[in-house]
């Protein structure tokens, strides 16, 4: 198998072990998963790790949050305010270049409440279409997240329905 493609695999299984933590709540595989001035080997007591390698995320309808406290405070939130939450990925692309991976894929994206106190299924599940771009960089650790962007997905429809009520 060639590096390239084995490089891709890797950025693969990176990308979809991102999604699976945040589904599975597991605040500290997300954590790990995101790049670290550590990772770079930027010794923090000495650099200021804004210089190098500082990550980057927007969620659909925030602003951009910058840095590992910000993003994982984030990631945080979202965890601990969703009771189930479900990504299935469909147009995965990956692109590599050197030591930096590009993935865009749409977030075909699951949630819900609370389950009943019966054990049921959680409250009215609600879908949301969401198209992401995932940005790693090669570590001696493996491939990181640098950076995540979503952002929704307008409905066929909406944009028609903007120009109809402007008449």
């Amino acid at each position: 198998m060639s590096a390239p493609h084995l490089d891709v695999e890797q950025v693969e299984a990176a990308n979809t072990a991102f999604y699976e933590a945040v589904e599975q709540g597991d605040f500290d595989r997300v954590s790990d998963l995101w790049l670290s001035p550590s990772d770079l080997g930027i010794d923090e007591t000495y650099h200021d790790p804004a210089d190098a390698g500082v990550i980057s995320c927007v969620h659909p309808g925030w602003p951009v949050l910058t840095g590992r406290g910000e993003v994982l405070r984030s990631y945080a939130l979202i965890m601990a305010n969703t009771d189930y939450i479900q990504f299935f990925l469909t147009d995965v692309h990956v692109s590599l270049t050197g030591d930096t991976a590009l993935v865009t894929c749409t977030e075909n994206i699951l949630s819900g409440g609370p389950a009943p106190a019966d054990g049921g299924a959680p409250g009215p599940l609600v879908g949301q279409l969401v198209v992401a771009t995932n940005t790693f960089r090669r570590t001696p650790a493996g491939w990181k997240l640098w950076s995540h962007h979503a952002s929704p997905v307008l409905a066929e429809g909406d944009d028609e329905e903007d120009d109809d009520t402007a008449a």
